[in-house]
């Protein structure tokens, strides 16, 4: 194995970049992305006390070819208790055949693998006609409003061509490869306040109790059937996550209760439809409410097709492996790329421990990964030259 992604992925780690802060990850790729061709621009976004760092650089298409963008992230969640670790998160540490740091699954070992991989593609083929883009962000793990959906509005503003992306979530699960996300639920939030009459709790003639008025309603809406997914798509599901109610008194019936639920919804439901079947039940119950509603992301889906072929071509060829597609867990920015792009594909090494306490990958997995972006490479510019 050649140390170049496994040194570059050290390098990585070792800045601290908790959301927001980049901790100087894009400059470092910036140091090896320009030698290639690549044209930088760094987009800023946010307030004062959050601003986020963006970075979108690209080598143009030639001759009327599609262009690849690789996306991501350089911020990681915080590192938890510190003393839990068992060797410093933002010291990059080899133990028991892993790489152990906040960040080296999530994602910068994909980051690594995304640059050695182009540099080694256009090292072999230096007249590629294939465009190839870099779009990263420091705002991925925080609340993603600064981050990957600015660039994209800039792009879309600029009529800038996106065909193929490829997000380097860590989506395998065994091993690199063995799972691919080739798209995402919708998630939609809302807060539903329902309203009462405050009283005592020994009169109770005298007061209307919101937790007792809204119950049926919200059993009734954990046993609807929103829709029954597809076949790339798990039914759409509905969760309470918290009630708020009382004012902290045992002898008072509240005035209001406050619930928060989600939505994680497929490409057979839409924002609206699932808005208008979730108030007609509350409306039937005879509800005095008020919902707000926070849609988070739509779904998206990128059925087999140019960039899924080339995408499991390259890990067939690399691992024996026959990828399978998935669309299971929670939001990516993904979600926001598909908005200016008709292919996304999320490919990147086992998830396992992901967010956790000492975080690591396994270093057989590194190099795979990298070979395999370099793979898709290959395949899409044959795919040009056909």
């Amino acid at each position: 194995m050649t140390p170049d992604t496994l040194a570059l992925t050290e390098q990585l780690v070792s800045q601290a970049s908790v959301t927001p802060d980049d901790g100087g990850c894009q400059a470092l790729l910036i140091q090896h992305l320009e030698p290639l061709g690549f044209v930088s621009e760094t987009i800023d976004s946010g307030p004062d006390d959050f601003r986020v760092h963006n970075l979108w650089a690209l080598r143009p298409a030639r001759s009327g070819a599609k262009t690849l963008v690789f996306a991501g992230h350089t911020d990681v969640v915080p590192t938890g208790p510190l003393d839990q670790w068992q060797s410093p998160p933002f010291v990059p540490t080899h133990r028991d055949g892993h790489l152990y740091g906040r960040g080296t699954s999530d994602m910068k070992t994909s980051l690594a693998a995304f640059v050695v991989a182009t540099r080694e593609f256009l090292a072999a083929q230096p007249q590629s006609r294939l465009g190839i883009g870099f779009l990263l962000t420091s705002d991925e793990e925080g609340p993603a409003k600064d981050g990957t959906v600015v660039v994209c509005r800039m792009l879309q503003a600029r009529a800038q061509a996106v065909d193929y992306c490829i997000v380097g979530e860590p989506t395998s699960v065994e091993r690199t490869g063995d799972m691919i996300k080739n798209g995402r639920r919708g998630t939609m939030g809302g807060k539903l306040t329902v309203k009462g009459v405050q009283g005592h709790i020994a009169y109770p003639h005298l007061a209307k109790n919101p937790i007792h008025l809204a119950a049926p309603a919200l059993a009734e809406l954990t046993g609807v059937v929103w829709d029954q997914g597809n076949a790339f798509f798990p039914p759409t599901t509905w969760q309470i996550s918290n009630i708020h109610g009382g004012t902290g008194a045992s002898n008072v019936i509240p005035g209001t209760v406050v619930v928060d639920f989600n939505f994680r919804f497929s490409t057979e439901s839409t924002p609206e439809s699932l808005q208008s079947r979730l108030t007609e039940v509350l409306d039937r119950h005879g509800l005095d409410y008020d919902i707000a509603w926070t849609v988070g992301g739509l779904p998206f889906l990128t059925p087999p097709g140019v960039l899924v072929d080339a995408v499991r071509s390259a890990i067939l060829a690399e691992t024996g492996l026959e990828t399978q597609l998935s669309t299971t867990g929670g939001t990516s920015d993904g979600r926001f790329i598909a908005q200016i792009c008709p292919q996304v594909v999320e490919l990147g090494p086992p998830n396992a421990t992901i967010h956790k306490l000492n975080e690591c990958v396994a270093l057989a997995d590194i190099e795979p990964l990298k070979n395999i972006y370099r793979r898709v490479l290959e395949n899409l510019e044959a795919q040009a030259r056909a």
